[in-house]
This record gives structure tokens, C-alpha cells and sequence, in this order.
């Protein structure tokens, strides 16, 4: 037997100005004292002004941490967490992209599990639930908000641990408000956003993924292609960011069950390697790995093809599958995503070390294509 499963623990309010449900949230909550992880470019924006007045208004005390860096480290968890403890802290509000809601997740594993946050790297490892979590993504990307995992860097061996429990670790409510991703750089939104569309893509096409999987996704992908273009153009188009966050909300609900694929693999040590953003690692990768995968299930790679606008359901299959290729393509030289590896600083001395970690990582476990380490050596010459 074949059995599956899908949920989604998170509340979601979504909805230009839906940050203003913060307010009843605490209450609901019964919270008079919150930590607050905040991606410190925010600090003296409008909209955490406005997130400041909801907590007071609340009768909420609040104390805020934004030491926060892209790839966050172990020792800003541990940063993190001992403000929030000398705060008795009852619950956890990230206001940022990834790394920021990474950061509070980990707080919260750790402020109710103990220890350190190597102990839980993996799948499951922890037990007791953390400490209640409110996201506010200002990214439209990682949906961490919703995904079931916490990425935190290990810099003493130079690795990304990730931590990964899918009912204990998303957050409890998330707020959709695209008035949060108004000053967001435009080559942020663009890796950010090419990010949320590989967790789609690859959540779809993987080999765990099931009838609820592929129907979230593919209107991930739908709305994240469709949208993404006059998002980066115009992060002031609140219905193309609202778009956006929902769909890498969905997507986020989805890989988290279903796991990724080789992009993702591979983006994790090019990241690790050659300190790029976890986004620009993976849409450099991106396209490589489509067209090394379309030959394991080309009826899903034309499925794509249509929800990224292309009138393919006339072609052959193999024409509407490299169709899929071609849009991604296309996207990714719009949105200005270098198309080389040597174009982001990657040196080719590293290949091989970083073929063995990939394989040794067993993304096989997901990934449409079985995949050997020489497999993943050609990948990264390719991408080269």
C-alpha cells in the first residue's frame, strides 16, 4: 500500500494590512511578554512602528534582537536565545525573511527543549513543543513560516544543520501582509523569489510528493511566475506581493512533507563554499538541474510548462517538457540571475569535495533522477 499524508498546522491571515491581527493574536495568547527576532533593516520602518504599537496597545513588554546575519550561526542562536530567556519570554515574534524567522524557531526549540541547537539536527529530534511562534515574512521566499524546518549554520565544520520537524516546527501563526516587503531590495525579491519557485518545482517533482502536494504546488508555481517579474519591478505592487508570499507559503507547506531535490543539494554547499545567498545558490543551480531531471518525469515538466504561461498543450511531450526548461530559463535571465557559477565567484577546486558531500547527503531519497557522484560532478561542470 501506498499511503500518504499532508497538514498544515499554521494559521495564516493574509491580506494587505493583516499584521494589524497581532493585536488579538497576543491576546488570544494571553502573552505580556514577547521576543521579537527583527531583520534590523526594519527597525526604524513604518510598518514595525506600526507592529511596536499593536504589542503595546496589547499591554505586551517587548524585547528585541536583530544581530541577526544571512545564514545565521549557531552563536547567534545562542545569542538570541539567552536575551530571550532573560526576558521570560512566553512567546516568539520573527519579523524578517529566513534567517530571521530560522533564528526564533531555534530560539524556540531551544527554550523549551534545552541543550544546544546541534542537539535536534535532523529529522524529528525534538519533542517538546517550542515556545509559541508569530511570523511576519518580509521576504517572499523561504516559507519558513509555514515549512516544518529551520536551517542554522554549524561554523566550526563550515555546514548548514537542518533541523526538521513537520508539526512542531512551524510556526503558529503566520501573517501574509505584502505592506512587509515594501523596502525590500530588488535583487532580494529576486532571489528570494526564485527560491520559493524551486521549493515548488522541486517539492512537485518529487518522489515523495502525492495528489495534495502537486495541487499546492503547481498553483505555487502558477502564482510565483506569474508574478515574481512585477514583484522585483515594483515591490509597491501589493497584489503581485501578496501573490508572491502566498505562494511561497504554499510551497513552503509542501516541501517540508515531500523533501527537494539535487537544486537544493547542490545549493547547500555552493552557499556553504562560496558565501552566496541560499536563493542565488539556488537559482544558479537551477536550470542545470531541470534539464538534468526532465528525462525521470517529462509529463510533470510539461504540467509546469503551463502553469508558467506556456501554450504547450498541442506540443509532443518531450517539446512541452523542454518548454518547462526553456520558461525557466527565460526567468531566470529576466530577473537577472547570473548564469554561470564562475559568474558568482564558484572556483571548480572544490567540485569534487562537493560531489561527495552531495551524494552523501542522499537527496536520492526525494530527487526524480537517481543521481551518482559523478552525476553530481558533471552537474556542477555544467553549471560551471
Amino acid at each position: 500500500m501506498n499511503i500518504s499524508s499532508f497538514f498544515c498546522p499554521t494559521k495564516i491571515y493574509m491580506g494587505t494590512g493583516s499584521s494589524s491581527m497581532l493585536e488579538e493574536i497576543m491576546r488570544g495568547l494571553s502573552c505580556k511578554r514577547i521576543f521579537v527576532a527583527l531583520d534590523a533593516a526594519l527597525l526604524t520602518s513604518k510598518f514595525y512602528a506600526n507592529i511596536l504599537q499593536s504589542l503595546t496597545q496589547a499591554g505586551v513588554e517587548v524585547a528585541v534582537f536583530t544581530d541577526i546575519e544571512p545564514d545565521p550561526s549557531a552563536h547567534t542562536v545562542e545569542k538570541a536565545f539567552v536575551a530571550c530567556a532573560q526576558h521570560q519570554a512566553t512567546a516568539l515574534l520573527a519579523i524578517g525573511g529566513g534567517s530571521t524567522i530560522d533564528v526564533a524557531k531555534a530560539v524556540g526549540i531551544l527554550a523549551t527543549n534545552g541543550g544546544r541547537i546541534h542537539d535536534y539536527e535532523g529529522i524529528e529530534q525534538f519533542s517538546i513543543p517550542p515556545l509559541p511562534l508569530i511570523a511576519i515574512p518580509t521576504t517572499a521566499g523561504t516559507g519558513s513560516e509555514v515549512s516544518g524546518s529551520c536551517v542554522i549554520s554549524d561554523t566550526e565544520k563550515n555546514l548548514k544543520m537542518s533541523i526538521r520537524h513537520a508539526a512542531l516546527n512551524p510556526a503558529m501563526f503566520a501573517i501574509l501582509d505584502p505592506l512587509a516587503l515594501v523596502t525590500l531590495p530588488a535583487h532580494v525579491a529576486a532571489h528570494s523569489g526564485m527560491d520559493a519557485f524551486v521549493h515548488a518545482f522541486e517539492s512537485y517533482l518529487s518522489l515523495k510528493a502525492n495528489l495534495m502536494t502537486d495541487a499546492i504546488n503547481i498553483q505555487a508555481i502558477e502564482l510565483i511566475a506569474s508574478n515574481i517579474r512585477s514583484f522585483v519591478a515594483d515591490r509597491g505592487n501589493v497584489q503581485a506581493g501578496l501573490n508572491m508570499l502566498c505562494g511561497s507559503a504554499l510551497a513552503g507547506m509542501a516541501f517540508g512533507q515531500t523533501g527537494l531535490g539535487n537544486v537544493h543539494c547542490m545549493a547547500r554547499f555552493v552557499g556553504a563554499s562560496f558565501h552566496l545567498s541560499h536563493g542565488l545558490s539556488n537559482a544558479v543551480c537551477l536550470p542545470h538541474v531541470a534539464r538534468f531531471n526532465l528525462v525521470a518525469n517529462p509529463q510533470k515538466f510539461a504540467r509546469v510548462a503551463i502553469a508558467m504561461g506556456e501554450a504547450v498543450q498541442q506540443l509532443p511531450l518531450q517539446e512541452a517538457a523542454l518548454a518547462a526548461v526553456g520558461s525557466i530559463e527565460k526567468l531566470c535571465a529576466d530577473l537577472n540571475i547570473p548564469a554561470r557559477l564562475r559568474d558568482v565567484g564558484a572556483t571548480p577546486a572544490l567540485f569534487d569535495e562537493m560531489a561527495v558531500m552531495c551524494t552523501q547527503a542522499n537527496y536520492n531519497r526525494w530527487n526524480p533522477r537517481h543521481t551518482t557522484t559523478v552525476d553530481f560532478r558533471n552537474l556542477f561542470e555544467q553549471a560551471y
